[in-house]
């Protein structure tokens, strides 16, 4: 049979019967393809939400995502003046590296703590985060913390803009397949010692949440601009 690897195929297929080499260059070239198409893929995106940012927005993110970095980075070289609040995303603290990046590119950027969410909500314009995995019926499954942060946007009727390569799509979920809320290690967040002088706790680490789509504004993809409810179609032309 023929074989076809990663979202973006083209030259990467070979047919059955190829040599050992023809196996190992038809993975790099796949390798190779999707870098290439993955940069594109966040260049474009950050062209295109962009668009959508006002000069003088206040920018509420959550995580570390090259694709929603991309669209304040390309706000900012246009000229808006954003400022952008950057939660500290425990316990891995992946917001530091969003705001140091931020930050160093020239942005007014600005660390807070996970629980200040809601204090500055209200004071922010837009709310923008990347994507780990998008279910078909709209849903985003990102970073825990994500769909907290939604809440309050939500409630603030703060636009919330998700940032997301299409290779981000999960298709299982068409047929029906859930998508895997991955739990990690209690040391992420309590030491070993901790555990061993109060051995009667228990820890759970989830490290995913899902926001469901009611309380997202739109994707931007590479594709274009994205309302939840559109997912599904975009699904079907992709696959």
């Amino acid at each position: 049979n023929g074989v076809n690897y990663g979202l973006y195929g083209g030259r990467t297929s070979f047919e059955s019967g190829g040599s050992v080499e023809d196996v190992r260059n038809a993975t790099v070239n796949t390798a190779n393809d999707f870098i290439g198409a993955s940069l594109d893929a966040v260049r474009i995106i950050g062209e295109i939400g962009a668009k959508r940012i006002k000069n003088g927005d206040v920018i509420i993110t959550h995580c570390n995502s090259e694709a929603a970095m991309s669209i304040m980075k390309k706000a900012y070289d246009m000229g808006k003046g954003i400022k952008v609040y950057c939660d500290e995303t425990r316990p891995k603290f992946q917001g530091h590296k969003t705001a140091a990046g931020l930050a160093a590119y020239g942005i007014d950027t600005t660390l807070i703590c996970d629980s200040a969410c809601r204090v500055t909500m209200g004071g922010a314009d837009k709310a923008i985060v990347g994507c780990d995995a998008i279910a078909v019926n709209g849903a985003l499954v990102n970073k825990i913390g994500t769909s907290q942060v939604a809440t309050m946007a939500h409630e603030a009727r703060v636009n919330f803009i998700v940032a997301a390569e299409t290779y981000k799509l999960d298709f299982k979920t068409l047929t029906g397949e859930l998508v895997d809320i991955e739990e990690r290690d209690y040391t992420e967040i309590a030491s070993k010692e901790w555990m061993t002088h109060n051995p009667k706790v228990k820890f759970s680490n989830p490290v995913f949440d899902v926001t469901p789509p009611e309380y997202i504004d739109f994707y931007v993809t590479e594709k274009g601009i994205i309302p939840p409810g559109a997912v599904f179609t975009l699904m079907k032309e992709l696959y």
